[in-house]
């Protein structure tokens, strides 16, 4: 009789333990993903916030033109992106001309759509990026926008994931074009998505106009028309220094910025890397919550994509193997 009331009193302890293990494991805190921690953003003051108006700086990766890498895009490099990598925004770029949406509309539609979806499965945010870059006057292409963005607004309008970059680069046009543009072309999308943020690609490839010997001032001085919006800046550390560092600070205290493309190489993606002035942007991002995605997410064998040769083919993709010397350097800033 004692000695079946020891062992009852063991079960009873064993299933009490079992039983405040389970409790335990049901209370831990999940791992939320940046767009259920998040919610919608929006443009409050000069930075990104999040539905409780928190101010929030996204991390993350620039695809390379859909038309030549979309092999890299896939779902095991997104499930790297997203766990391993710990990105919180996909910005998905899609080429106009060199072979991209101007020569099959359809296609490079359902792709982008695709990746959106993608995306949002793992619990990114999602940059649609209308890939203009030569020419560089957005308005060559105004038309084609507002037929790709109201069916890409149609389409996701009720995600609280999507961002709108309506215009990449713009280069050899004065700011009062890129201004109408953009004051043309975000109604259209405003007309089927009136809450996701849209961003405007600034002179001079997006450098705020210092590459074609202007600044921040003229956009300070004569800014869009319109509500939600962020302006973007693109660099590559190794051809863009100081004046365009010191650029990009005074801008963040007047306008609200987007880093939606840069490098740690030169301008053409490819060069040797110059980490410590890529470290500078990168401790200025960090210190005015200015949001940045990094050129990019593939295999190409230039110095700026941040897989070796042939890994898109088979991966693997987590962990630092297969990246070269930049991919190693942004994953840990993007962690």
């Amino acid at each position: 009789m004692r000695w079946q009331n020891s062992a009852r009193a063991v079960t009873i302890a064993a299933a009490l333990l079992l039983t405040s293990t389970a409790a335990q494991a049901t209370t831990q805190e999940p791992e939320l993903d940046p767009v259920v921690t998040n919610g919608i953003l929006s443009v409050c003051g000069k930075t990104l916030c999040n539905d409780s108006g928190a101010p929030v700086q996204l991390r993350g990766m620039s695809t390379h033109g859909l038309q030549w890498y979309s092999q890299c895009v896939n779902d095991a490099s997104l499930d790297a992106l997203a766990d391993d990598w710990q990105a919180d925004v996909l910005r998905i770029s899609m080429y106009i001309q060199e072979g991209g949406y101007e020569d099959d509309p359809a296609k490079f539609t359902e792709l982008v759509d695709k990746y959106v979806e993608a995306a949002s499965q793992r619990g990114m945010y999602a940059i649609i990026d209308w890939h203009m870059l030569d020419p560089g006057d957005p308005n060559y292409n105004l038309d084609r926008a507002k037929t790709f963005f109201t069916e890409m607004a149609k389409r996701h309008k009720d995600k609280t994931n999507v961002l709108y970059e309506i215009a990449n680069e713009p280069s050899g046009v004065e700011w009062s074009q890129i201004k109408s543009y953009a004051e043309e072309l975000i109604p259209v999308i405003r007309e089927q998505d009136p809450d996701s943020v849209v961003l405007v690609g600034t002179r001079a490839w997006s450098s705020l106009g210092v590459s074609e010997d202007s600044n921040e001032q003229e956009i300070v001085d004569n800014p869009v028309n319109a509500d939600n919006i962020m302006y973007t800046f693109h660099f590559y550390a190794a051809s863009h220094g100081q004046e365009y560092l010191d650029t990009l600070s005074r801008a963040a205290d007047k306008l609200p910025m987007f880093v939606t493309e840069f490098g740690t190489q030169e301008a053409t993606g490819d060069g040797g890397n110059d980490f410590d002035m890529a470290q500078k942007y990168i401790d200025l991002m960090a210190s005015k919550n200015i949001s940045w995605t990094n050129w990019n997410y593939s295999d190409d064998s230039r110095s700026g994509a941040v897989f070796k040769e042939g890994t898109c083919e088979n991966g693997p993709y987590p962990g630092t193997g297969q990246l070269k010397p930049a991919g190693e350097w942004v994953r840990e800033r993007v962690k």
